[in-house]
């Protein structure tokens, strides 16, 4: 017995029902994946940057921008200041984890200690400046004023952490604060 026409018109109708909502689930299912990649891409440049700013973090991930590079971009100024006179001491090193923030059983972490251990080349800080100025020529000033900011201090508190006699005079050692400027210098000037 062969189906009649209104049953055939009905199966394919709802053949081509379930075909469109098989494509559609598909294309929301995927949209949903990527929203959650995005939220996870957005949460893991706030830990590793310290910028808690939505604007920031999305300028960030708009270019391309991943977590291990901010990491990494967050603690080259503090090495390099604890660096700048030549040594590195345990007070230099504790704060430099702590205001670092990385697991130190991460790529970043490791990084970190070996920087700490050794100091870095001096290609480094070069390649960090290169970052940071074409970073701040594609964020809008208030943005690049933050990510200065938020470095910059956390730069500062290394350089604080030891210097001083008996809690007397600077606790900035002059080739510290030369870094200090150097890390500064790097970014665009402030109309």
């Amino acid at each position: 017995m062969t189906p009649n026409p209104p049953e055939i018109l009905r199966d394919r109708g709802q053949s081509l029902e379930d075909e469109f909502f098989r494509r559609e689930d598909k294309r929301l299912t995927e949209r949903l994946n990527e929203l959650r990649a995005a939220e996870a891409t957005r949460e893991a440049l706030r830990k590793a940057s310290g910028i808690t700013e939505p604007a920031v973090l999305e300028k960030l991930m708009e270019l391309g921008i991943r977590a291990e590079t901010v990491a990494a971009l967050s603690i080259v100024p503090l090495v390099e200041v604890a660096w700048a006179d030549g040594a590195l001491d345990a007070k230099e090193r504790r704060v430099i984890v702590e205001r670092a923030g990385v697991d130190r059983d991460s790529t970043t972490g490791a990084l970190l200690e070996a920087w700490l251990d050794r100091r870095p080349d001096p290609k480094l800080l070069i390649a960090w400046t290169h970052l940071v100025q074409a970073m701040s020529e594609q964020l809008g000033p208030d943005e690049a004023a933050r990510l200065k900011m938020g470095l910059l201090d956390r730069a500062r508190a290394v350089a604080a952490a030891t210097g001083g006699l008996f809690g007397v005079g600077s606790k900035i050692s002059a080739p510290e604060a030369a870094m200090l400027a150097k890390l500064e210098a790097a970014f665009p000037s402030s109309p």
